[in-house]
């Protein structure tokens, strides 16, 4: 993908800098007002009248998550939706365990769904429970609908669609679809090294709670435990609307990527579609910097490090230290992958661009 529009992201300013401390939330709020804080108060002018739909679009473990939802921590999260496809089917799950619950979504999908599948089937489907039976877009797209009509008019940042080749002219015509003629769309392509997602598979792991994916040795949070009985260390999640629950693996990511690696091909070719497609703004977000050009473009803070830790019995704490973690981008090219905030700086910036602002 980096015959496109993928450019070196550039966060650094000119002059001395703060150094910003980019696990804990209060500095990422001073670093998003420092280095985007004009562009910041642009979007949130904006969002007081009016909202937008962006489409995220990566291989999976590329981020999307963790950007839509650092972008609404810079901007306002009051004002911004993450729908994530796999968070619906998950909610469909939970629907169906209580009967006012199952009751509830069969209602909406009465009332919304058009398809080649019986609503019993689609759920059935969606489920596992029929494997013969394939899924259908529409009932993909009458879910979408339910999350977005729940948003109550926010921006929405819509993560995983299109997911084939089959639904790409789904999102082409999307915002239609949904109801939001007047609203402006636009794609978000993501550019993520496969090195990268390999280690973020293996390392990974999510907030119980919110879900927020980190990592215990490329992205860690504020705080970190040793669990002596255990003998592990663990992530502690730094929302604080969760209350500080333990961060967990999550199931089959120590597998590593060649589980997915019929997913993730398709992902390119979606990509690879969608980025060829006119009429819609397009936004590019890279996340590795060459070594060479990174003195340059980008702040050291701003490189992800590689953590290690050890626990120190004398003082009963947990002792962490960095280094410089390098990896060989898709072109062989020796590469540091960047911290999720200047990529969110990146897109703010953007944002702000294609929205005319």
């Amino acid at each position: 993908m980096n015959n496109f529009n993928f450019s070196v992201p550039q966060t650094k300013i000119g002059g001395k800098s703060d150094v910003f401390l980019l696990e804990d939330p209060k500095d990422r709020k001073r670093y998003f007002s420092y280095k985007a804080g004009q562009e910041i108060e642009k979007i949130r002018e904006f969002l007081r009248h009016g909202s937008f739909m962006a489409f995220l679009l990566g291989p999976k473990n590329s981020g999307k998550g963790t950007y839509s939802k650092l972008f609404a921590e810079a901007v306002g999260s009051e004002r911004i939706r993450h729908i994530s496809v796999g968070d619906i089917v998950r909610g469909v799950h939970m629907s169906m365990d209580s009967e006012s619950g199952k009751n509830k979504l069969f209602s909406f999908l009465e009332a919304n769904y058009r398809g080649p599948l019986s609503i019993s089937d689609a759920v059935d489907s969606l489920l596992g429970r029929n494997a013969s039976a394939l899924l259908p877009t529409e009932f993909i797209l009458a879910l979408l609908k339910k999350e977005i009509k729940e948003a109550e008019g926010k921006a929405i940042f819509v993560d995983g669609f299109p997911r084939n080749l089959d639904q790409i002219s789904y999102s082409l015509y999307f915002r239609t679809l949904m109801g939001y003629e007047d609203n402006p769309d636009f794609f978000v392509f993501i550019d993520v090294p496969e090195n990268i997602i390999i280690e973020r598979i293996k390392n990974r792991v999510v907030c119980p709670k919110c879900h927020v994916p980190r990592s215990l040795r490329l992205l860690k949070t504020k705080e970190v435990v040793y669990d002596a009985e255990e003998k592990k260390f663990y992530l502690i999640c730094d929302n604080p609307v969760c209350g500080g629950p333990r961060m967990v693996e999550k199931e089959g990511d120590s597998l590593g990527i060649e589980v997915i690696r019929d997913r993730v091909e398709m992902d390119k070719k979606v990509i690879e579609t969608l980025i060829n497609m006119h009429g819609i703004p397009k936004i590019y977000l890279r996340n590795s910097v060459p070594v060479s050009f990174a003195k340059e473009s980008v702040d050291d803070y701003e490189i992800t490090p590689a953590y290690s830790y050890e626990f120190d019995t004398k003082n009963n704490r947990v002792a962490v230290s960095t280094s410089p973690w390098v990896i060989n981008d898709d072109e062989g090219v020796p590469s540091y992958s960047l911290l999720p905030a200047p990529i969110v700086v990146s897109l703010i910036r953007q944002v702000v661009s294609v929205l005319n602002l």
